[in-house]
């Protein structure tokens, strides 16, 4: 499988201004803090195709459990100045730590859908069993493929510093990846009828990334901070 762990953090959102300012911040700061964290293995940062929210970015952990680690919550309880100054730009924060509950294929792609969806009251169970079973390796099998995934929301995290500077976030529903090495093979799946039609329902919200940015925790231990390239705060 593509991904690193059976857990992940995912978050989708917006920033007011200039998203250049946001993109050396994310890059030589943000990333960098996040991945010295116990815990965080791999971050990816993705960037929209077309339509918004423009940034979707996933931090793989070792668990759910991280949301709650006296590390992760002391670093986004003392944010820096840099960081302070980029929360108030942030708009329409989704935002969850999730359970990786199925995945098909391996190898990660330069491209990704993304199919947000709330499953009907008592129905995740067979729906889990339909998607790991059928949907996610059919698509991971389809020609310009790498892998597909199905992400369930743990309880949202507790309330920070650095979310009280940006606003409450929305919490993260259930989720499918599907990544690919031919943005084009994304194009041919008629994603919203499809995973409208296999997910039972119409409320699905479908996106379409391209790969930005890539990082390690392995990354990080070999290499020291760097000073901010471009910062304005």
């Amino acid at each position: 499988m593509a991904l690193c762990t059976d857990a992940a953090m995912v978050l989708y959102y917006d920033i007011a201004g200039d998203n250049a300012d946001h993109d050396d911040w994310h890059t030589c700061e943000h990333l960098h803090e996040r991945l010295s964290i116990p815990g965080f293995v791999r971050a990816t940062r993705w960037v929209a195709r077309e339509g918004a929210p423009r940034y979707m970015v996933i931090y793989e952990v070792t668990g759910t459990d991280i949301a709650r680690s006296p590390a992760y919550l002391a670093r986004l309880n003392d944010p820096t100045p840099w960081t302070r100054a980029m929360m108030s730009r942030f708009r329409g924060m989704v935002r969850g730590f999730c359970h990786v509950l199925a995945s098909s294929g391996y190898g990660m792609g330069n491209a990704v859908l993304s199919v947000r969806f709330t499953p009907r009251q008592g129905e995740e169970p067979e729906l889990r069993k339909r998607l790991a079973n059928e949907l996610l390796p059919s698509l991971a099998s389809q020609r310009g493929m790498a892998g597909a995934y199905l992400l369930q929301p743990a309880p949202p995290p507790p309330m920070t510093q650095e979310q009280t500077l940006r606003g409450p976030d929305t919490p993260m529903s259930w989720l499918v990846l599907v990544t690919a090495y031919e943005a084009q093979a994304l194009e041919r799946m008629g994603a919203t009828h499809l995973f409208a039609e296999a997910l039972a329902t119409s409320r699905v919200n479908v996106g379409s990334y391209a790969l930005q940015y890539m990082a390690s925790a392995q990354e990080v231990a070999r290499t020291p901070p760097g000073p901010p390239r471009g910062a304005r705060a």
